[in-house]
């Protein structure tokens, strides 16, 4: 696979120069016309134009988001990006525990490769701000509702460089909404459908003069489509910001979900009894500057949850004594500072210092003394520099360089390095290789049977090239880009002296191809696909080896009509572990239908159908999806 990629490498970098223009002025670069979501934060810290980074970033507008009509950002992300998938259980909900869903892959890095472990080894951000739980070290699905979203930006490939640990895979940034026109606006959705399932959402937006606020409340709950898998959430988002100068902008903000899921075990399996009940919360403080040459921030960001969790019992059995408790925390203070020293350059000096972690224990029913899991607390810090440089109006080169030290684990040097090729103003040419890591987690180190305190990082480099391009003045784009993965010291589980002990055992070898493409037929017409093959030595779960996309919008005068279809292949719902068990696939094709009508200037309807053509399938093993359902309902703005 490297000797491919090697091959095609230089293939298309004959290619790309061959077909430069003969003389191209910095003036003329400065001038060319940027297309739609083509300035990004994520692969920088700073707004960056897209073509100079190289890495492969994927973007979701608030357009999409909103005409998705869905609670939670992931079904989504799943459609539209390339790569990525998200597992599901039912038509609302993941919880967390046994049985939960939301587990997250990009190119076949998330969770534990076989054992099927919480995602770890992709890091979601909240404008740019690290979000997971600190003892198990994996975001909560749940806590990303679309209520939040201006826009998420998913960079594909590793981003330790600037996120350090559970950034190996590659990052997920929710970049939080904000009232940019004068003025106050106020939302009201709200929609009912199959198995009594309900979702509101009320979004209060005001701008005046310097000061900006937004305020968001949100409640969803549904029956589910099995007995006993009810969920039901109450979410809230509070943001404040201030212009100070001409350069300067503070703001603060929070956000709670408590949600209550039930989960029924799965058909072979049942369960009775196995409730969670998860309160979860973030709240961030943030200083920026932007003076054009240089532009940084000094942030602060906590996190918490709290967990109690009834794991069920076997129908027959008696129900347990006992509950799961815990309580986590992370706190973080990040500073950077990018500033642009001479012509085509830009330099980015960042500090981060996380502290995580908490407390977990049985608490018996009968009030007798509870039993501690685990009482942690642990710190990462580190210390990382970015140059990116112009050297010619077809060139930019970027290097960078973090050190990163774990009060447990160890430290880590962890380099990258690119090239962003531009042959003209709308086709870019991109090769990088990269470093990833993830250091181990509390859970795996100290809680459960198979836990090793002496466990260390985990670790892979990626390979990439690109190509993307616009044509017809920028209504017609496509991109195609290969990768390979290589990672070691993954942490398995394996029996020692005949009991599971967590082990730096394991290996990835992924290789693969993801392509999209868009085409704006006409003012009113658009079309969009995405394909993405994954190669896997070793099978991960959770990890399809064909994604396929196809859709189309319908948008003009007072309607708004989208569909589409995705097929997916090879999706391992079941692995071998140590060679023991057996491997399950799974392959279907589902059908979402859309549409709203603006009834008055302030009024809109809306009905959205999914799995129409009722198709039986599984992502959990053992928990089948919903056939056909549908919900509808109204959209108020004011």
């Amino acid at each position: 696979m490297k000797r491919f990629l090697l091959a095609a490498t230089l293939l298309l970098t004959l290619t790309a120069r061959a077909s430069l223009p003969a003389e191209t002025s910095a003036a003329e670069t400065d001038q060319r016309t940027h297309p739609i979501d083509s300035v990004v934060v994520t692969g920088a810290r700073y707004r960056a134009d897209i073509r100079h980074l190289p890495m492969t970033v994927s973007t979701v507008n608030r357009r999409q988001i909103e005409q998705r009509h869905e609670q939670s950002l992931l079904p989504l992300l799943t459609e539209q990006v390339p790569g990525l998938f998200a597992t599901g259980r039912g038509i609302m909900g993941y919880s967390v525990a046994t049985g939960a869903a939301g587990q997250l892959s990009l190119r076949g890095i998330g969770g534990a490769p076989q054992a099927g472990l919480p995602t770890t080894g992709l890091m979601v951000l909240i404008d740019g701000h690290p979000q997971y739980m600190g003892l198990m070290g994996h975001p909560i699905a749940d806590a990303y509702q679309s209520m939040l979203a201006e826009r998420v930006e998913v960079l594909r490939g590793p981003a330790s460089v600037l996120y350090g640990s559970n950034a190996m895979g590659g990052v997920i940034n929710i970049v939080t909404r904000k009232m940019r026109q004068e003025g106050v606006e106020t939302a009201l959705h709200a929609a009912y459908g199959s198995y009594n399932t309900l979702q509101t959402e009320l979004t209060n937006r005001v701008k005046a003069g310097r000061f900006t606020s937004v305020v968001s409340g949100s409640y969803n709950r549904t029956d589910g489509h099995r007995p006993r898998m009810g969920f039901e959430q109450y979410g809230g988002y509070a943001k404040l910001g201030c212009q100070l100068g001409k350069a300067w902008e503070i703001y603060a903000d929070v956000n709670l979900t408590r949600f209550n899921a039930s989960n029924p075990g799965s058909i072979a399996d049942p369960v009775i009894d196995n409730d969670s009940h998860i309160t979860r919360g973030m709240t961030s403080l943030a200083l920026q500057n932007d003076y054009g040459r240089t532009s940084g921030a000094l942030s602060f960001f906590y996190n918490w949850g709290r967990h109690k969790i009834d794991d069920g019992h076997a129908p027959g059995e008696a129900p347990l004594d006992y509950r799961f408790h815990s309580r986590d925390d992370m706190l973080g203070i990040s500073w950077y500072q990018s500033a642009r020293l001479f012509e085509g350059n830009r330099l980015t000096l960042g500090v981060d210092w996380f502290r995580f972690g908490g407390r977990a224990w049985n608490r018996p029913l009968d009030g007798s003394e509870r039993t501690m899991l685990a009482d942690k607390i642990q710190h990462e810090a580190a210390v990382y520099l970015d140059l990116r440089q112009s050297l010619a109006s077809w060139l930019v080169v970027d290097a960078g360089i973090r050190y990163d030290r774990h009060s447990h684990a160890g430290s880590q040097w962890v380099p990258q390095a690119g090239l962003s090729l531009l042959p003209s103003p709308n086709a870019e040419l991109k090769l990088s290789v990269s470093k990833g890591f993830r250091y181990p987690t509390i859970r795996e180190m100290y809680m459960f049977p198979p836990q090793n305190p002496d466990l260390k990082p985990e670790r892979l480099w990626n390979y990439e090239i690109a190509w993307s391009q616009r044509l017809s003045e920028g209504r017609v784009s496509y991109g195609i880009n290969l990768f390979y993965i290589d990672g070691e010291n993954l942490i398995m589980r394996i029996p020692v002296d005949g009991r599971p002990k967590n082990i730096n055992t394991g290996r990835i070898a992924n290789a693969g191809v993801e392509a999209q493409a868009g085409w704006r037929i006409s003012p009113a017409w658009s079309l969009n696909a995405n394909y993405s093959y994954l190669h896997m030595k070793y099978p991960v779960l959770a990890s399809p080896e064909h994604k396929l996309y196809a859709g189309a919008s319908f948008v003009k005068g007072r309607w708004n009509v989208s569909t589409g279809v995705q097929y997916v292949d090879g999706l391992y719902t079941e692995v071998k572990v140590n060679g023991n068990g057996a491997e399950k696939q799974e392959r279907f094709v589902l059908w979402n239908l859309r549409g709203s009508f603006r009834v008055c200037k302030i009024v809109s309807i809306f009905v959205r159908g999914e799995n129409l053509l009722a198709q039986r399938y599984e992502i959990n093993a053992g928990y089948p999806m919903p056939k056909a359902t549908v919900l509808g309902g109204i959209d108020l703005k004011f």
